[in-house]
């Protein structure tokens, strides 16, 4: 009261019209009252750029609640409120993560944009049809949780269940697979309810053009698709090609295909101009079964013209459909001179040429059935065929057990479905015991057999590696057998009875005839003895230089550590050396390329100089090795 009476007596002037105080009157900010203050804050929000990386805060939620309170208990007493009003003041507020990293992208990346955008522009100008192809992600049907809200009557909403996605043997699913006119802005969307394969892919592309394109353009020649590089569309699979190529013979258009980089799907068209409106439009909605998603989707529609037809398509699509090297080549695909993998063109067959290959299902698996019932010929497993099923018999249960377990690895955690559920398996636990004995007994490569079989050489390998290790715990030795198939024809022919493979190797007490090494048997078997051990250090050291350290633990070579046995090796380099032949000729005899001949003789030579060999002329020399297997069949030099 005397401080209010003294300024009026002084005569000072009145206060501002709305204010209590003067300028600079009342509570000084805390961080006037300390300095310390706005710099332990911003140290707590940004622990990397001016704080403490082992910030308490720098793995939690930074609320302000949570930041008053550490704040406080650094000594600077302060609310959450005013924390707000701190963050604020400094160019602080809150903010969801941002999208926008894409991680490496290819260096081609920007250029192949364009070369799609030119071959769109240019089928557009023609008046050929131009689609962009994807599949959406897959949805279980049930009463789901689905993110966003609908209007509904205050209090009532959808009751759903309280997780989000089902576990069971019996989860119905759906699998939309979009097909969206660039030109006419329509969407086609094929739900399916089996599995995303290639196969499913074209056959959506085929619905479309059956339902939609063929009318839509009735005079069109060429088909323009563009995808991304992955999914069941991947520019990778060959079952892609063969499908599209089967399209093309049945429809008789040209369909040229342009995949946008890996990494870049988001940049396809079909994405925001199809997908994210079906997103919006069953927002809020449970989808409970397969009617309702193809009702919605085709319900679905935009302000600037969009319009969607949808379809159910109850067709199987299995797993484990493989198209050979040899199906993929005789393919009519012309790769372009701008990176050919991505972008390609699949021509209609002209009359009279041979169709594409068949990649029906059926047909696929029972010709494997067929491939798998020969390959268990006694003449290639070294056993009688009930033999062969009391070995597999043996192996049965632990195979199972072995299985059970990677399973349980690779989901981290017990089954989410009842035994016997999902896709089958590739091979019976029988039929990866057989292909295991017809490799053990080195008659063929892997890769012979993932031909002859039509599955994946990673299949066969995974096969063979976990029962390999099943019979090395039984003990159970399979040696090996002189016959050898290079190729799939090859085994195929030889299991048909119409020709032998000659054996990859003569026999060593032909090859060891004195009149040929110019030796006895027991000079030759003492030479050996001489250089084994430099041999096998030779090998080591090589084998060293080649892995870059020493072999691990435990490891083992492979079935074929190399082409020739140690003294068939010895003996390809004395009869080189004594020119008794040459070496396209020990090639041939050998079954193996004129360089592996070239690098045994390196390897060798030096050795034999060491040990003091000094070769002595043949008196014939044969050019062939069919004038030496007479030669030595008829046990005569000639």
């Amino acid at each position: 009261m005397r401080a209010g009476v003294f300024e009026l007596e002084r005569g000072d002037d009145p206060l501002p019209v709305g204010r209590v105080r003067r300028p600079g009157g009342g509570r000084k900010s805390l961080t006037e009252h300390d300095p310390k203050l706005l710099p332990a804050l911003l140290a707590l929000v940004e622990p990397d750029e001016r704080g403490d990386p082992t910030s308490p805060l720098r793995w939690t939620t930074k609320s302000l609640r949570h930041l008053a309170d550490e704040l406080t208990r650094q000594g600077y007493p302060i609310s959450a409120p005013t924390v707000g009003r701190l963050l604020h003041r400094n160019g602080f507020s809150l903010q969801a993560n941002a999208k926008t990293l894409e991680g490496d992208q290819h260096p081609d990346r920007d250029a192949q944009f364009n070369y799609v955008n030119e071959q769109v522009r240019e089928h557009q100008q023609s008046g050929e049809p131009v689609i962009s192809v994807d599949a959406k992600k897959k949805e279980q049907l049930g009463l789901l949780p689905s993110g966003g809200r609908e209007w509904r009557p205050h209090g009532e909403p959808v009751k759903v269940v309280d997780h989000s996605f089902f576990t069971g043997p019996n989860v119905e699913q759906a699998l939309p697979y979009g097909v969206y006119d660039l030109t006419r802005d329509t969407g086609w969307v094929n739900v399916g309810v089996d599995h995303d394969t290639a196969a499913f892919a074209v056959a959506s592309i085929r619905r479309w053009w059956q339902a939609r394109g063929h009318l839509d353009y009735q005079q069109a020649t060429r088909l323009l698709i563009t995808a991304d590089a992955g999914g069941s569309n991947c520019y990778r699979f060959r079952l892609w090609k063969a499908e599209l190529a089967t399209l093309a013979a049945e429809t008789g258009l040209t369909i040229t295909v342009c995949h946008f980089p890996p990494g870049t799907s988001k940049w396809n068209k079909i994405e925001h101009r199809l997908f994210s409106h079906i997103t919006m439009n069953w927002r809020g909605r449970p989808l409970t079964s397969h009617e309702i998603v193809v009702q919605t989707i085709a319900a679905t529609t935009t302000r600037t013209g969009l319009r969607v037809d949808a379809s159910l398509d109850p067709g199987d699509y299995p797993l484990g459909i493989t198209i050979t090297a040899a199906q993929l080549q005789a393919l009519p695909i012309t790769a372009h001179a701008w990176h050919g993998a991505w972008n390609y063109t699949i021509t209609p067959p002209i009359p009279g040429s041979v169709p594409p290959p068949t990649t029906d299902s059926t047909t696929a698996l029972q010709k494997r059935a067929q491939n798998l019932h020969r390959l268990a010929d006694p003449r290639l497993t070294g056993m009688t065929r009930d033999e062969l099923d009391q070995l597999a018999g043996e192996l049965a249960a632990d195979q199972a057990a072995q299985t059970e377990k990677r399973c349980y690895q690779q989901r981290g955690g017990p089954r989410r479905k009842s035994p016997g559920a999902g896709a089958a398996m590739l091979l019976t636990a029988a039929d990866r015991v057989l292909v295991t004995v017809i490799y053990l007994r080195q008659i063929c490569s892997q890769k012979v057999l993932a031909e002859l079989l039509a599955i994946n050489p990673t299949s066969i390998g995974n096969a063979i590696a976990d029962t390999r290790t099943l019979l090395e715990q039984r003990k159970h030795i399979i040696g090996p057998t002189r016959l050898r198939c290079n190729s799939a024809s090859q085994l195929s022919d030889f299991l048909d009875g119409s020709t032998r493979p000659a054996p990859a190797v003569l026999l060593p007490d032909l090859l060891t005839d004195p009149r040929l090494t110019g030796m006895s048997r027991q000079q030759l078997s003492d030479l050996l003895d001489q250089i084994r051990l430099p041999h096998d250090a030779q090998v080591e050291h090589r084998r060293y230089h080649r892995r870059g350290r020493h072999p691990l633990p435990g490891t083992r070579g492979g079935i074929f550590k190399q082409k020739l046995t140690d003294p068939e090796r010895v003996l390809a380099a004395i009869l080189y050396h004594r020119q008794a032949c040459t070496r396209q000729a020990l090639a041939d005899l050998f079954q193996v390329s004129p360089r592996t001949i070239g690098n045994i003789l390196i390897d060798i030579r030096p050795l034999l100089d060491q040990a003091g060999y000094q070769p002595t002329s043949a008196t014939i020399r044969y050019r062939s090795a069919a004038a030496l297997r007479e030669a030595i069949g008829n046990d005569t030099p000639t």
